[in-house]
């Protein structure tokens, strides 16, 4: 990585790395968004059918997958330190842990979902749709924890308009496959909500087939010999990714979580209303790509200016990444505001619906300040490679903080399934508040040792 010298060249570079990440994020969200809108249109069922099985799906994933992500801060501090050797054989024995973290959740899938599924209060159609959803999902799982070590490994080295580029090839597959597997067109089953899980696993198995070409075939990381002289299991480097990537990924569990444990506990209330919610989740999930990948550029950015032992340099990328995302913050705020009877609009004709969903809307609009404080210094701490304390904070300010408040607010008060969301914001808040703090020392603890 070049040596940056001005806060002018930093921006600038920030954005070259963080633009990327936006595009790839944004795509690879827009394959569950169209699951949720294509299914939506083909029935309120299959709609509650596919929201409730992606409240299994996404925290199990997301947290088993940010287990992976320990790679991209490993890799990063590997390239501002000049050491190469060491990529290679992190990325193979990362490969090797994604193996085990895909057959883990395949067989939580395969025989832990449907008793869950039957215990709650569910019309028995959507309890089917939810599990044939989740099916379909899981045949995907092998690529799509492969994949993601593969973009670490993109990432790590500031590559990040590769795994644009990737997602970007094949996301517009995904929606045909949709199209064709929930409605049935051209000869093909029609599956309804099912169907758009077994879409995204073909489009898994896609985007890992192309990065594991580019990483083997292409520009720079040909040199890198990924995938020949394999290395054999070293349990001491799956310490290594595990001890940063087992923080990381709960850490990731536990905030994803609870948006699925509330979406469950909806479960007491009307279809319309959980489909509603969704809808507000939905979007919602849409605006917080922006701070995501703020988040995700940073760890990058400021693992290798660590890597490199420049922390002041590090410090001003942190910065500069939370005002970045305050602003969009703003932003959001107005479009959440403004434009809720066309968000809602989007998802559904239904007039029940839409009302609903307006509402929900409302509480979403404050969840954008504290996403962009909570996001950026949590993406700012892992280039620091400081997890613990960030999974920690995690629980206490959702699970301890979050969900009781909202579980209250929610039976104890008149704003009914609207009080689950002041739950979480206020646990985000607390989050937001608490990591800043965490991350104001270890700047100091780097600097004084330097």
């Amino acid at each position: 990585m070049e040596t940056t010298l001005n806060l002018k060249h930093k921006s600038t570079n920030m954005l070259k790395v963080i633009t990327p990440i936006l595009i790839t994020q944004i795509a690879m969200y827009m394959i569950t968004f169209f699951d949720i809108l294509m299914t939506g249109r083909y029935d309120t069922y299959h709609l509650a059918g596919v929201t409730i099985g992606s409240s299994f799906w996404v925290p199990v994933y997301t947290g088993l997958a940010g287990i992976l992500m320990a790679l991209t801060p490993i890799i990063a501090q590997h390239s501002g330190a000049r050491n190469y050797k060491e990529v290679r054989p992190s990325v193979q024995q990362g490969l090797y842990v994604s193996v085990v973290l895909s057959a883990i959740v395949f067989l939580i899938i395969r025989f832990g979902v449907d008793p869950i599924l039957n215990a709650m209060p569910l019309e028995a159609k959507v309890q089917a749709v939810a599990s044939d959803y989740l099916l379909g999902m899981s045949l995907g799982l092998l690529p799509l924890f492969g994949y993601a070590v593969l973009r670490s490994f993109f990432d790590g080295l500031g590559e990040t308009r590769v795994s644009m580029s990737i997602i970007l090839l094949v996301a517009p597959i995904n929606i045909v496959l949709n199209y064709l597997l929930i409605y049935g067109r051209f000869g093909f089953p029609e599956l309804g909500g099912a169907g758009a899980g077994y879409a995204s696993a073909v489009t898994y198995w896609l985007v890992f087939f192309i990065a594991s070409l580019t990483a083997t075939k292409f520009g720079p990381f040909v040199s890198f010999q990924l995938f020949k002289e394999w290395t054999k299991i070293s349990f001491k480097k799956w310490k290594d990714i595990l001890t940063i990537g087992l923080p990381m990924g709960f850490s990731i569990f536990v905030e994803i979580s609870i948006f699925s444990i509330v979406t469950l506990l909806m479960a007491n209330y009307s279809t319309a209303t959980i489909s509603a919610h969704q809808v507000a989740l939905n979007f919602t999930s849409l605006l917080y790509m922006i701070p995501l990948s703020i988040s995700m550029g940073v760890t990058i950015l400021v693992g290798q200016e660590v890597g490199a032992k420049r922390y002041s340099d590090a410090r001003q990328y942190g910065y500069f990444s939370i005002g970045l995302a305050i602003l969009f913050s703003f932003i959001a705020v107005a479009i959440l505001l403004t434009f809720r009877e066309q968000i809602a609009g989007i998802y559904s004709t239904d007039v029940n619906i839409i009302q609903l969903s307006m509402h929900f809307l409302i509480y979403a609009a404050f969840f954008q300040l504290s996403d962009a404080v909570q996001a950026p210094v949590q993406g700012i701490l892992r280039g620091y490679k400081d997890v613990n304390i960030t999974f920690v904070m995690a629980i206490i300010s959702y699970w301890v903080i979050g969900l009781p408040v909202g579980y209250m607010m929610a039976n104890f008060t008149s704003f009914g399934p609207y009080g689950y969301w002041i739950g979480l914001i206020t646990g985000l808040t607390v989050g937001a508040i608490t990591l800043s703090f965490r991350l104001r020392y270890i700047q100091r603890k780097f600097e004084k040792e330097a």
